[in-house]
């Protein structure tokens, strides 16, 4: 364990129980990287609500945001210890602990958004969300983290070539490395907080998000060309560790696991308002918006499908996916 999971580890294996009054009061604590400005965190405070109201004040969450305890990884770590309780990560750093997560991360994965949340929504997203429960990480849900796109500095990408010679942020999550790299980019995995100075530096020439990431971050303070290509639809994960869940009642489990749910209703909404804002606003702001030529990219990156599909374990999950509502 490295030292500054310890130190957290410590300190906050004092926080577990607050009293309110005469009342003893669970406090879950919840950890996530994003900014309050985020829509996801106003899921995240959604949730709360609901844990409050279902347990009737008897369990609430204690909210870090922002990275306060840590990257999504070093977060994960401590949920698998039990000394954070919850957290919201990508998907795609879920798929460095528990590997069907990797599935989700293979570019053009979905025909739409519709066919990827008929998929998440199904059988084969609460397989997914279990699986994590071998290594101590048990999924809530998933949350719409809308599609994945290129933002510039200094070169706009109007089709994959473009690509070419970059050196483009990723999360440390070995599909994302390997589709930039199979584009001819330079894939430069470094921690979401790191970035900006990173792009201003000229460490990295721009990276992959979505809209809501890319104005709540200030990226588009330094990147003036944002490429729809949409080359992944990748989830949030909201995640319990198991040492947490397994020492709640089942009671307790049934109020956080309905307040989840709803979450999810409300945080698709909050996530559609957000992303018609902020392409307002990154316009207004002087991004130049650009609908690449997505075919070039789906075909310089189909090697990487064509490579999993012999995966015993992707391979299948692959087939069943392009199945769903086929």
């Amino acid at each position: 364990m490295s030292r500054y999971i310890s130190i957290v580890a410590t300190i906050l294996s004092f926080l577990f129980f607050s009293c309110s009054g005469t009342q003893e009061t669970k406090t879950i604590i919840m950890a996530h990287s994003l900014p309050v400005s985020h829509p996801v965190h106003k899921a995240i405070e959604f949730l709360n609500e609901k844990v409050v109201e279902n347990s009737g004040g008897k369990m609430e969450l204690k909210i870090y945001p922002s990275s306060q305890l840590g990257s999504e990884r070093e977060v994960l770590e401590l949920l698998q210890i039990g000394s954070v309780a919850m957290t919201k990560v990508s998907a795609g750093t879920m798929a460095n602990f528990s590997p069907k997560y990797k599935v989700l991360g293979v570019p053009y994965l979905f025909r739409d958004a519709d066919h990827g949340w008929e998929v998440l929504e199904g059988e084969i997203g609460k397989e997914i969300l279990e699986s994590g429960q071998d290594y101590l990480l048990k999924g809530l849900c998933f949350y719409d983290a809308g599609s994945r796109s290129f933002y510039t500095k200094d070169k706009p990408i109007r089709t994959a070539d473009d690509v070419e010679g970059l050196k483009l942020r990723v999360m440390n999550d070995q599909m994302a490395i390997e589709m930039v790299n199979m584009l001819g980019g330079s894939a430069t995995p470094m921690s979401f907080g790191e970035l900006y100075t990173a792009l201003q530096q000229g460490v990295v020439d721009g990276a992959e998000n979505n809209p809501p990431s890319v104005v709540s971050s200030n990226h588009y303070e330094v990147c003036k060309y944002y490429s729809l290509d949409r080359h992944t639809f990748l989830p949030d994960v909201l995640v319990i560790g198991t040492r947490v869940w397994e020492s709640l009642s089942a009671e307790e489990q049934s109020w956080l696991m309905d307040a989840a749910e709803k979450s999810l209703v409300a945080e698709k909404q909050y996530w559609e308002e957000a992303v018609e804002s902020d392409m307002k606003y990154l316009r207004e702001q002087g991004v130049e918006i650009i609908q690449p030529d997505t075919e070039s990219f789906r075909e310089k990156t189909r090697p990487i499908k064509e490579r999993l599909m012999k995966d015993p374990v992707l391979g299948d999950l692959l087939t069943r996916i392009e199945n769903v509502g086929s």
